[in-house]
């Protein structure tokens, strides 16, 4: 297994919570994470609202895709982070995991998309606290 920390966020969808969490990861630990995001049941896009509010911040998650779950994007994390998906996730033994309540973005504008960003980039900046892993911005 590799010395670097893997996380993965889930949500329905994975076109808003999920996108914005691995997005804010990704920028705030560089390569210290291995990140990654899925749904159970994932949308044809990203949310708009989600990708103006990101851009908002200065980070661009206009080309992500979102993906499906599968049991092997959650057996090859170390840190699984649930945002509503309920029992659609695999449970493996071993993994951390953790379940994050917030807002769906879905049909929600950017004005109620802000806190829920805002919420996450706070939520990701204590997990990197917590995992020893000082973030760059």
């Amino acid at each position: 297994m590799s010395s670097t920390p893997s996380v993965l966020f889930v949500c329905v969808h994975n076109a808003g919570r999920s996108q914005m969490a691995a997005a804010f990861l990704t920028h705030l630990a560089t390569d210290r994470v291995e990140v990654r995001s899925a749904g159970s049941e994932p949308a044809d896009q990203v949310n708009p609202a989600a990708v103006q509010a990101m851009a908002e911040v200065g980070i661009d998650i206009s080309t992500e895709i979102p993906k499906i779950l599968t049991a092997d994007a959650v057996e090859s994390s170390d840190v699984v982070i649930t945002m509503g998906c309920g029992d659609t996730c695999p449970y493996f033994p071993g993994k951390r995991y953790l379940d994050w309540k917030l807002d769906d973005p879905a049909g929600q504008g950017v004005d109620a998309v802000r806190p829920i960003r805002d919420e996450i980039e706070h939520r990701i900046r204590a997990l990197l606290k917590d995992m020893g892993i000082p973030s760059v911005a």
